[in-house]
Parts: C-alpha cells; structure tokens; sequence
C-alpha cells in the first residue's frame, strides 16, 4: 500500500484562509495525516495561541516562525495509551524517548496510580524506590498530576485511578474482601478522584493485590467511575491459559456497569496460548457488535515487562515485598513457592508463560552489587552460580529486596501481526519515558520505552504494509483520544489544541534493542505540544509547555 496514496488528489475543503494578522506558527508545505483515516492531503497548518487556526493552501499567510515540512507527514502528536513515566517525569519533565518519537500525551494508570496516598502508601512507595528518589508531596491522583505540571514538563498527562490503589488506601495489601462499610469507603475514594479528573478505573488483574478483588467489587467501583463518563481499561485476570475468561470479565464488567471498557496490551501470553489469539479477537468483535464499547491496545514486541515477582504465586505475595521475602526465607513456605512455581497454572505463572529459563530477561536491579546481572537471562545467572533457575530467582528476590524488573518473551510476532491494523486497537509502550543520561543508565528499560510508536511507522506500516500510514496515524491519536474522552485532541481540525507531529515516513524507525536499549528513535522532526516547539530539527528544545489533561467528568470548583 503507498504511503502517499491521496496526496494528489482534490485540495482540501476550503477551511483555508489567509487572514489579514500573522499566525504564530506556519508548518508549510507537508502532507496532512489528520487523525482521522482519510486520505493525506498536501497542506499548510497554521497554530495560534496554542490551537491549530487553519489547515489549507496558506501561502499568503506570514508567521513568526515557519517550518518547512516539504516531503514530510503532518500529523496529531501521538497518544501513549500506557505510559509508566510517572517516576521518570518527577525527576526530567522532557520526556525524550516518548517526544522524540512524536508522543505528546502520555497516559498512566494500570492498575497502580500516583494517588491517593496515605501514610502507609507514601512510606512504602518511599521504601520501594529504585534508581529514581523523590518525596511523595502529594495526596491525591490530581494533587500529584498537577505537581507535575507545575515542574515542568514537554508532554501532557492524564491518568486513570489505579483499582489496586483504592483496595490498597482501604483495605492494605491483605488478601480479603471488603466489608460493605469498606467497599462505601472505596466508593467514596472513587468518586473524589473522578470529581477532580480522573480517567476512570484501571485494573492489573494478574498481580498481587490487585489479584485478590473479585468481579463484583470491581463493578462497583466501575459504577461509580461511570457516572462521571469515566472509562475502566484492563491488564486482564489473564493474559494466557484463561485468556478467554479473562475478556469475558472484563465485557462482564463493561455491560453491568455501564462502562467503557479497554484492554491494556492485547495478547495471548505464552507458547501454549498463541493459538487463541483468534478466539479471543472474536470475543471482543462479538461484544463490539452487541453495542458494547470495547477496545483495546498493545505494544509490538515479541518481550513484555513485568517485576520478576510475575512469577511468584499469589498466596506469598499477601502483605506484600517485604512479607514475601520473610516467606523466602522460611524453608517450608520456600518449599511451597518453588513447586507452585513450577507445577502450577492456576494463577498467572509467567515462569511457565515464558516456557524456559533463557526467556526470561533481567534488566533492573535495585541494588549496586546486583546490576552486573541486568542484561542476562535466568538462565544465564542460575549456570553462572551452579543453580537451580527456580532457586536462582528466589535467592535474587531477596538478594535485591525489589521486584526485580524483567522482560519475558512471551509473545508470537504472529499474533502481533494479526492485531497491529485492527481498527479498535491503539498503542501503548508499557514503559517509562527514558533518555541515554543520568539516572536512567542505571538500569536497562525495554526497547520499547525508545521506539513502539516509530516501530509501527517504520515496520508495520513501511516495510511489512500491514495497514496504510493514514490507518497507523488514526490508531495512535482520534481513536485514543475519543476512547479517553480528551478534549480537543487527537485531530488536526480548527480550534483543537496544537499538538503537532511533523516526521519522515521514509526514515521513521526504532534502533533501541534488548541488548542496547538506550537509542533514540530516527525520523521524527519536529513536535509541538500545546502550540509550543518542543522537538527542532530532531533535538529538543527544552521546551515544556505540558499539561495535566482531565476526564470528562471533572468538576470545577
């Protein structure tokens, strides 16, 4: 399929104009993906006090600063579906691996938010930090997203209410119930942060204790996130072996509470459970075609990240990090980890997702002594100290007193082929804004931390023609911003704020790896955020015009 395929065809409808004032910013002569699908259009836009003022033949129009984006895509910045940056930004608002490869709104929330906090919540997120320190200022999810705005930062962020956040400020970190005074309280929780903006309702359903909250609390919560138009989005109960019960859950949740519903990073994980890739994208076009609003995203890569405590089942994960590693410890509840570990597949074992050892990637230690081993496969590490892999990965638990971040190649690039142009799925990266500097060279990000969005431009839709560079612009901005409910985003229309992508769809492309993950994207020019430069001629700016975006159904006070 041509990349250009349209560009010469008919002029735009005439909302050009040549207005008798100058605007702020002319971007001449590029090609126009708008966000919509449709056919590109060869254009000139034009941006002033922040919003896109004209797109057409402007060529009589002056600006105070004009770009030439002559044999370049013209497009909305890109929409993050599932960004992890929300240590990274406290401590470097640029966001350089996300701006550079033309994201302008970054969006947080799986399962675990920023906010609220308690005592209990800000000593252990203070006590479970790696690489990056802050101090939890804070005490709200909104309290923390506008903290973040009045440091400093390139991109726009908006972010849903972690379920596990709310169970946690209620209930702990304890494998129980609530209790009906309890689930009013969290309730009560919900409600606040979606008057003050919240997205809605995120959920991490395979891990502890997130685990432990059933169906029926979820659509609780979900209810009330509801009646603020707040959506709910899902990393499922299950990725693999009941992949199927999964997103029959979360349609569940969708019909009984009246909600959107999305499906964090689409997959079927795991060698034995790639053949219900099929089955399970049916599951949601049946739903879809119920009337039920069900989407999904996903990241292009065969590795997904999660802590090495993926693996661990969830009975030893009661009380959290701190209690597993007591249980370690203990030889008879050591005994029962290990043989759940490798016998077991009523939870979701990503020690047996992985299928062997040698897929499982270690790529962040908290401790000094320990980051040597970033880079090495469980495998690699168990032959070098004369062990058992289960044993290894028990004994480097404790070792590093964290969770220990790893890569599991876990995905078919089959599947990932079958899902990328599959008009109800956007994009998401899973990871945290990074840069080759400082801190963040501390530890070993996943590849697509530098480059999920230009690997779609420049595998899927330029090498691999999967689907037309018009269907990829539309997946990574309109259709986020509509399923997210953003005002004014994710489209190159009159009056919508400017933010704006201008990239070479000839040289898009990723170059970070598992093995050097540190290397920025090529091929994305120029970004503007909020109607102000913040990538020039593929350097940034320093520019931080970001701001905190709100869910639909925030009040004002």
């Amino acid at each position: 399929m041509c990349l250009l395929a349209g560009i010469f065809s008919a002029p735009l409808p005439v909302n050009a104009r040549e207005p008798a004032d100058s605007f702020d910013i002319l971007i001449r002569g590029g090609t126009i993906y708008d966000g919509s699908g449709k056919a590109p259009k060869r254009a000139d836009l034009a941006i002033r006090d922040g919003k896109i003022a004209a797109v057409g033949d402007l060529k009589n129009s002056t600006a105070k600063t004009v770009v030439d984006a002559e044999g370049l895509a013209v497009a909305p910045g890109f929409i993050n579906m599932l960004s992890w940056s929300t240590e990274a930004l406290l401590v470097d608002g640029r966001g350089q691996s996300e701006i550079r490869q033309g994201v302008t709104t970054q969006i947080m929330g799986e399962g675990w938010s920023m906010g609220p906090v308690n005592a209990a919540i800000k000593k252990r997120m203070t006590a479970e930090q790696g690489d990056i320190k802050y101090v939890v200022e804070w005490t709200s999810l909104a309290d923390y997203l506008s903290s973040l705005q009045r440091k400093g930062i390139s991109q726009n962020v908006a972010s849903y209410l972690g379920a596990t956040t709310v169970r946690e400020y209620v209930l702990g970190l304890d494998n129980k119930k609530p209790t009906a005074a309890e689930l009013d309280q969290m309730r009560r929780v919900v409600e606040l942060e979606m008057r003050d903006g919240a997205l809605g309702i995120g959920t991490a359903l395979e891990y502890a204790p997130a685990y432990y909250a059933d169906t029926t609390e979820l659509i609780e919560l979900c209810k009330v996130a509801a009646k603020y138009k707040g959506k709910y989005i899902t990393h499922m109960r299950s990725e693999g072996e009941r992949l199927i019960e999964g997103i029959d859950e979360a349609v569940r949740i969708s019909r009984e509470a009246g909600i959107p519903t999305e499906i964090y990073h689409f997959k079927a994980a795991g060698k034995n459970n790639w053949k219900k890739m099929d089955a399970a994208v049916e599951r949601v076009e049946a739903a879809r075609r119920q009337g039920l609003p069900v989407t999904a995203n996903m990241y292009c890569y065969t590795a997904g990240a999660a802590p090495l405590t993926a693996c661990i089942p969830p009975w030893a994960m009661e009380g959290g990090d701190p209690a597993l590693r007591r249980r370690l410890k203990e030889p008879e509840s050591r005994k029962r980890v290990l043989e759940d570990i490798r016998t077991k597949t009523d939870w979701p074992n990503f020690y047996h997702n992985a299928g062997s050892p040698d897929n499982i990637l270690l790529i962040s230690f908290k401790k000094d002594e320990l980051k040597p081993l970033q880079g090495k496969t469980l495998a690699q590490i168990a032959a070098a100290r004369g062990k058992d892999p289960a044993e290894t990965l028990l004994d480097l638990l404790v070792e590093d007193e964290s969770s220990i971040g790893t890569a599991y190649f876990i995905t078919a690039e089959e599947n990932i082929r079958k899902l990328v142009s599959l008009p109800w799925i956007s994009f998401g990266s899973d990871e945290a804004a990074q840069q080759p500097e400082g801190v963040f060279l501390k530890s070993m990000p996943h590849p697509r931390a530098y480059g999920n969005f230009t690997r779609v431009l420049g595998k899927y839709v330029r090498e691999d023609k999967l689907l037309s560079l018009e269907a990829a612009v539309r997946k990574m901005t309109s259709l986020p911003a509509e399923n997210l409910g953003l005002d004014r985003r994710g489209r190159l229309n009159d009056g919508y704020f400017a933010d704006v992508v201008v990239f070479d769809p000839k040289t898009i492309a990723d170059r970070a790896t598992y093995e050097k993950p540190h290397q920025y994207s090529v091929g994305v020019k120029h970004v503007f955020v909020n109607g102000v430069q913040v990538l020039k001629d593929g350097e940034h700016t320093g520019a931080k015009p970001g701001k905190a975006l709100w869910g639909p159904g925030k009040v004002e006070k």
